[in-house]
């Protein structure tokens, strides 16, 4: 559904009366002054990396911005650095210049001391005392699809859903993480699934999460129990403004971990942590509104023409930019038949088995669910993705198949691959990602995902000890 009139335009008022070089004054009046400002910059991963700067010294970021390395766009999942990008020392490891998003400087409210929190976006200085883009940041890569559909008359409107685990803070006795809730308490194993009692478990690590996405503007919607034991999905209303949108989700992670760890349990957002329950994932909500504000999607004919394009350019696109939505050796143990996880190249109206869902809804609501990704996927490539498959497709003028119904698992459909390898190859080789991240973009990052993949099959697993040892 739409994102509520009073959330959206009082979001897009901040925005847009709020200069930004006055932001920290303003958050300053507003709130007093924090003793740390926490800086965050979402690497190619999307983990937050950054500073703590002293609250004094706070109104510097709008000014001078924030020395980081470029070569931060180069570091593995781990923090390592990939030298075979060529991008660290070869090129003297030189810092960009963050600067910081407007409208994300909030309040920490799982903080322990008052501190406050703003996002950045990288630049690379020209030596002329200019800036432009730094071409390895995520954030420009979605910024770039969305000023393509600007040209087009059309802006996204875009709701991200999380799924994450709550585990106790330490593993069990063989090592494996546990969740909150026992698996099994001698009969089946618990699944649980809308749960109102797991809810009820943890109302206040719940009521907490809420209160605080309410401080920092983050426009949270439904909290239900998962399918699962110890699995949750917090649902954020649909935004007019997807870079915000992803930027929510990046903020919503962070919320749900630091608000977990305060209540002394550890929130998950790994795809897969438990082979024999449902793996967690990002599902992606969008629709385009034209010039007036409506939905193009529900204008009748030529909004189902317009959406029947958008999808097939979905599943175009698709096995070349799987390594955006399941980036992780990990992730690809979530994509099984029959776990709710889609397995096929494929799309349908209101069927969970499918990769491209169209849900129900009346016309204004009319919109397209991807399912595909983890949640440990970078919301900003992961939308950046979808938005340049639909262009593919309205471009192209490109036709889908006929949608599926019922049981996708068992039905004729080119297959996503079970392979991070292959995944990762499909990416480099794409004319269609070549095209829509640059050269470059597609060269660093499936260096990095080699490295990654590399790094998990030289290692040997406790199964191979116990069997051939």
């Amino acid at each position: 559904m739409p994102l509520p009139e009073a959330v959206e335009d009082a979001t897009a008022a901040a925005r847009e009366t709020v200069p930004q070089i006055d932001e920290f004054g303003a958050y300053v009046a507003a709130n007093g002054a924090p003793e740390i400002v926490e800086v965050l910059l979402p690497d190619t991963h999307g983990v937050l990396r950054g500073k703590w700067i002293p609250g004094g010294a706070g109104g510097k970021i709008w000014g001078d911005g924030v020395a980081i390395p470029l070569s931060i766009f180069g570091l593995d999942i781990w923090g390592r650095e990939v030298e075979e990008t060529g991008i660290h020392i070869e090129t003297g490891d030189r810092d960009g210049i963050c600067r910081p998003v407007a409208g994300t400087l909030k309040p920490v409210p799982w903080s322990p001391r008052p501190a406050a929190q703003v996002m950045l976006s990288m630049y690379e200085p020209d030596g002329r005392g200019f800036e432009r883009p730094w071409d390895l940041d995520p954030r420009h890569k979605l910024e770039a699809q969305v000023k393509r559909l600007a040209a087009l008359g059309l802006t996204p409107c875009v709701a991200f859903e999380l799924e994450f685990y709550l585990m106790k803070p330490a593993p069990g006795p063989n090592g494996v993480p546990e969740p909150v809730f026992p698996a099994s308490v001698g009969g089946p194993a618990r699944q649980n699934m809308y749960s109102m009692s797991d809810l009820d478990a943890y109302a206040g690590l719940l009521h907490d999460v809420r209160e605080a996405a309410r401080i920092q503007g983050l426009p949270a919607d439904t909290v239900i129990s998962e399918a699962a034991p110890g699995q949750y999905e917090v649902n954020l209303y649909h935004r007019r403004d997807p870079m915000a949108a992803a930027d929510d989700a990046i903020l919503l992670r962070r919320l749900i971990d630091g608000v977990a760890r305060k209540h002394g349990v550890r929130a998950s957002f790994m795809a897969k942590p438990f082979l024999d329950f449902a793996g967690s994932g990002m599902h992606v909500h969008v629709s385009l509104t034209d010039g007036e504000g409506h939905n193009a999607f529900g204008a009748g004919e030529a909004g189902e023409r317009l959406l029947r394009q958008c999808a097939a350019g979905l599943l175009d696109t698709m096995a070349d930019t799987a390594v955006l939505y399941v980036p992780s050796y990990n992730g690809f143990r979530r994509l099984v038949p029959g776990s709710y996880a889609p397995t096929s190249i494929s799309w349908g109206y209101d069927n969970r088995a499918v990769a491209v869902r169209v849900p129900n809804g009346p016309p204004k609501a009319r919109r397209l669910e991807h399912r595909i990704a983890g949640a440990d996927a970078h919301p900003h490539l992961v939308l950046a993705a979808i938005l340049a498959g639909m262009l593919e497709g309205i471009e192209r003028a490109l036709e889908p198949p006929p949608p599926l119904t019922g049981n996708a698992y068992e039905q004729e459909a080119p297959h996503l691959s079970y392979d991070m390898g292959e995944a990762i190859r499909a990416f480099g080789r794409s004319d269609f990602v070549a095209r829509a991240f640059g050269a470059e973009y597609q060269r660093v990052f499936a260096i990095m995902k080699e490295a990654e993949l590399t790094a998990f099959e030289r290692r040997i697993n406790p199964l191979e000890y116990e069997t051939y040892l």
